[in-house]
């Protein structure tokens, strides 16, 4: 059978399954993913440049540092598309000695938007995007345990069937509201939403504590197992343990979220 339009009904069927296959399997919001752009009032903190590197970020001097400035992370050319990046195979921190020579911004916040954008060259290439310095959102590929890829770290299980695997750009976008406090007591835990390269992977998930001890980030000792969070601003921190992974496209927007929420507003 043909309708006025010449569409044959099979050809309508077809049609309306393709359309409703996109709806499912496309991001939800245009400024998600692999090569989103800034969304109004965020500040690009990384954008594949020494300039930028050199400008906006530092290294963490926890007990472990081990590097010295300038930042010796590489400026190398983007493995895919146009432009440079950055590498963050520090001589210090080869053998997985994280905590070595991390980076981090040199701005502090509190509740925040976060994009960035990473891409792994082998097997087994590790890093780490740190929110506030404290709470990690690992990047592993091959693990896709609770210490896995886009797991919140050891709390929440790694989402890795969004991971677009070596080789290609992935994307975390997250929106973090930071811990709470009263009277120096923490009565609200940090909370986080996460896509991972366009499908929502974390919605409203509460973060316990901080984990990996002193070497790993701000209030990592504090009661002997990272539970003693302070109330304190953290910058973004980028992990390195001597692997190459690389990062670009990394821009921020800061907050103000009264309620304990952190679905995506804009």
């Amino acid at each position: 059978m043909t309708n006025v339009d010449g569409w044959t009904s099979r050809q309508i069927l077809e049609r309306t399954l393709l359309m409703a296959l996109v709806a499912v399997v496309a991001p939800a919001k245009a400024d998600i993913g692999v090569g989103a752009k800034p969304i109004d009032g965020a500040e690009v903190i990384l954008d594949g440049s020494r300039d930028m590197l050199d400008s906006k970020w530092t290294y963490w001097r926890g007990p472990r540092f081990a590097s010295s400035l300038p930042i010796k992370w590489k400026v190398v050319d983007d493995p895919l598309d146009a432009g440079t990046v950055i590498m963050t195979d520090d001589p210090a921190a080869r053998g997985g000695k994280y905590g070595a020579a991390d980076i981090v911004t040199n701005e502090e916040y509190r509740d925040f938007r976060l994009h960035v954008e990473f891409w792994i060259a082998k097997p087994g290439g590790n890093s780490g995007v740190y929110l506030q310095n404290r709470y990690e959102i690992q990047i592993l590929d091959g693990d896709d345990t609770t210490h896995g890829m886009a797991a919140v770290i050891n709390e929440h299980a790694a989402p890795y069937e969004a991971y677009n695997g070596t080789g290609n750009w992935n994307a975390y976008d997250i929106v973090f509201r930071a811990a709470r406090f009263q009277n120096g007591k923490r009565i609200e835990p940090a909370i986080v939403s996460m896509y991972f390269n366009g499908k929502k992977v974390h919605d409203n998930v509460r973060i316990k504590r901080v984990w990996g001890g002193p070497n790993s980030g701000m209030d990592g000792d504090n009661d002997q197992d990272g539970t003693g969070i302070t109330d304190r601003p953290g910058g973004i921190k980028l992990q390195a343990e001597g692997h190459d992974v690389r990062y670009r496209n990394i821009w921020i927007k800061r907050l103000n979220l009264q309620k304990p929420d952190t679905e995506f507003k804009d």
